[in-house]
This record gives structure tokens, sequence and C-alpha cells, in this order.
């Protein structure tokens, strides 16, 4: 906890009493003294500690495990103080930050210690309705039960370098099995954890989620227009302009929009896509919004179900969010197409219609049809002079319409995807310009 907690400001929480029998509830000879014995080693009296503290000036619940107890393993007093700290934390409308360093349920109390589980989950479902964030580190070993519900389950996912981080414990895996799949970086290439930190850097950056966290804009900004400031001339001069190597891209706007911003990272479901999809949290003013930006590639599923959890995440804490419309369109390979591209677009689809907060929509390059649209909000979408905006790629729409090459242009024109069209159509609200001296 020191590592992270800011001086002075550490509370630790009081430890709910259970009177046990000898040897535990299963009466497994030895328990006893294995427990004064992980107490003797330790300094602890269980293998979790929870406190309040303030991290970076933020204050915050710390439930904070102790792998030297018994493998930071979860046993019924274990859970008796996580919920009691998830409890403190809704009253008093804090984050909750574990610390996870465990190998799994306690051997000594069988079912009894399974059954942990399902208590944690309950208290991190409850605090997640109640709009509170949860933001994890996963420390070395977080493997079983532990990863299963207050490692993988938290809004954001942290890890420290070369932490051993799986569901199966190195005991348990087949004995062929790659160890490189069990680390932290797996997790984050496998989009179930979002970023690797430095242990010198983790103090600074948890301080940061927890602010982005918990301190909402109220409404995301529209950024102005970075690229050329005349609009184009016709449909097919807007496309080369949209994908031309010269324009501002979404690195370039986020950077302009945002003191710092920090990501997310992974759609949860073993896939990410960082060349496509960025996705994260940014301050403006000192206050916090999300973001969702297309890089200008064709997306991949796993880019779009980032963006739909971003957005669902967003909505529960009641922080705004801003995305950014840049694709040629979605991935339409066989890949693409057996990891589910029509139901990750869906998401998006749903998580915009369904947000509460305030969504806002700046086309900064390419639209190409529905894997553009998903992500902007129906009457909050502006655009760039060097966008466009079309129902089908101009070529393609050649193609269907069983025209000649040489008419890919006239039909560009006739498909009125200039920024000026669009705001005409009504499709956007208007253009957005240039930052004023």
């Amino acid at each position: 906890m020191s590592l992270v907690a800011d001086d002075g400001s550490l509370r630790e929480l009081p430890s709910p009493a259970r009177e046990s029998p000898s040897d535990g509830p299963l009466a497994w000879q030895g328990y006893d003294a294995s427990r004064a014995r992980a107490a003797a080693r330790t300094g602890e009296e269980e293998s979790v500690v929870c406190a309040a503290a303030r991290v970076e000036g933020t204050p915050a619940v710390l439930l904070a495990f102790e792998f030297g107890f018994l493998g930071g393993s979860l046993g019924e007093r274990t859970g008796d103080r996580l919920q009691a700290a998830y409890e403190y934390a809704r009253a008093h409308r804090l984050p909750v930050v574990p610390l996870v360093a465990t190998g799994g349920s306690r051997m000594q109390e069988g079912m009894l210690a399974l059954t942990q589980l399902q208590r944690v989950a309950r208290q991190s479902a409850l605090t997640r309705e109640a709009g509170l964030p949860q933001v994890a580190v996963l420390r070395d070993p977080t493997t079983g039960g532990g990863w299963a519900t207050l490692g993988a389950g938290a809004d954001v996912v942290l890890a420290l370098p070369g932490a051993q981080v799986g569901f199966a414990g190195s005991r348990v895996r087949p004995p062929d099995a790659d160890p490189a799949a069990y680390t932290a970086q797996a997790q984050v290439a496998a989009g179930s954890a979002d970023a690797v930190v430095p242990p010198q850097q983790l103090k600074r950056t948890l301080g940061r989620w927890l602010r982005l966290l918990t301190g909402p804009a109220a409404r995301a900004p529209l950024p102005p227009a970075l690229g050329r400031a005349d609009l184009p001339r016709t449909g097919w001069d807007a496309v080369r302009r949209a994908r031309s190597p010269e324009r501002p891209r979404s690195e370039a706007y986020l950077d302009a929009c945002f003191t710092y911003r920090l990501g997310i990272s992974g759609d949860r479901c073993g896939g990410a896509d960082p060349e496509g999809m960025l996705c994260g949290f940014g301050e403006r003013d000192g206050r916090s919004v999300a973001y969702a930006a297309q890089t200008g590639t064709a997306t991949r599923p796993a880019g779009y179900r980032t963006a739909a959890r971003l957005i669902r995440l967003a909505d529960r804490l009641g922080i705004p969010v801003l995305t950014l419309v840049d694709t040629p369109g979605a991935a339409n390979d066989a890949e693409a197409e057996r990891q589910g591209a029509g139901p990750a677009i869906a998401e998006v689809f749903g998580a915009v219609a369904a947000a509460r907060v305030p969504v806002t929509t700046l086309v900064i390059g390419e639209g190409g049809s529905g894997g553009a649209l998903a992500l902007a909000a129906p009457g909050r979408t502006w655009a760039t002079p060097d966008s466009y905006f079309s129902v089908i790629a101009p070529e393609l729409a050649a193609a269907i319409l069983k025209r000649p090459p040489h008419e890919v242009e006239r039909t560009a024109e006739q498909l009125r995807i200039r920024p000026q069209d669009l705001v005409e159509l009504g499709v956007i609200r208007g253009i957005v310009d240039h930052p004023r001296p």
C-alpha cells in the first residue's frame, strides 16, 4: 500500500470479527498452526489488508493482498474483510483499488473458501451499480479466483511488469503450457488487461486514473479542425483529401484536445485493436472526457467491442464521450467475420444509442459506411473540411452499380459525400473551423 498511498493518508479499516472452530470450518488438522506461522512471518492477521487512503490526492479504498500469508488465498475471513471494505466504499462514495497478489482460494476451507468469490463478485457488482470506479493492479502472482473477480472484473486493469497473471496457477497448468501465455504482457495483448506499468510509475498512473474516473466534465469538447480550411470542390476531391497521408489523424486531435490522456485496451473477450481504435479518458480544463477514436484504418471487431466497453463505462460513471470517426470501413476479411464483425458493430450502435451522457462526434477523415456510422452520435455529429461520409466507398458503389472504373468520380459526386453536402442533407450539424488566435 505504501507504494501508492500518499504519506500520512493511510487508515486501515476495522476488520469484522468471526468466530471459527479449531483448525477452521473443515477441522483441517494443522490449519491454525499454518495461520499462526503466516501471521508471525508477515505481521498480518489475514491475507488482505483494507484501508482508506489518498492516491495523488484522490481518496480511495485500497484492498492489498499479502501473498506471504498463505499465498494470498481467499478464505471466509478474507471475504468478510473484502465485503466490509466494499460497503465502506459505497457508503463514502469512494473508488476501489484492488492490489491483487493471490494464488486463489484456500484449500483448508474447501468450498466455503471458493464461495467467497461469489461474495466478492456481488460486492463488485453493487459498487459498479453505484457508479463507482474500480481500478485493479495485478501483482505477482495474480491467479485463480482473485484474477477472475477482483482483477478481471475491474473497470481498468493495470499490471506490474513480469507479473504472473492467469486463471490457472503454476501448479495446475498442463505440463506443456507455454509460460509466456500467463504473463501480464500476454493479458494486455489478449485484451484482458489495459496496460503494464513499471513500479516507479504506478502511483502517478494510478492517481491519474482515479482523477479521470471521478471528475467528469459537463460535456465533451468539439475539437477544431487541424487540416485544410477550404471545402472540397467535388465529391472525389473530398475522398482524395480524406485519404491524404498528410491529413491530421486521431493522435493529433487527441493531443490537441487533452492535457493528458490514458488509454484502455482490449475487448475483454480475447482481442485488441491498438492499430485501429484508440480508447481511453483524457483531462480537459481539469475535468475528464472519454474518447473512442478510429485511426484511419479498417476497424477490427475487437476495436468496436473496446469502443462499446469504453462508452458503457463512461456512461456508468457519468463521463461525456468524444468519438472521432476515421475509417474506410469495418474490416471485411474472413477472420473479421469469424471474430464477429456484425455483432461487434451492433454493440457500438447499441452503446451510443443507450448512452445517457452526452456523446459528441467529429468526422476527421474517411467516414466509410456502417463501420463509421456506428461511432457517430445522432444529432451531435460534426465534420472537418477534409473529411467525407458515405453510405459506401465510391469505388465499391460503382462496382455494385456495375459501372466501369472511370465512373468512380461521377459516382462520388452523385453520393453527395462532401461536408457541405452532409450539412445540407441534415446528416451532420456543421463543419468545424480552425482555432482562432
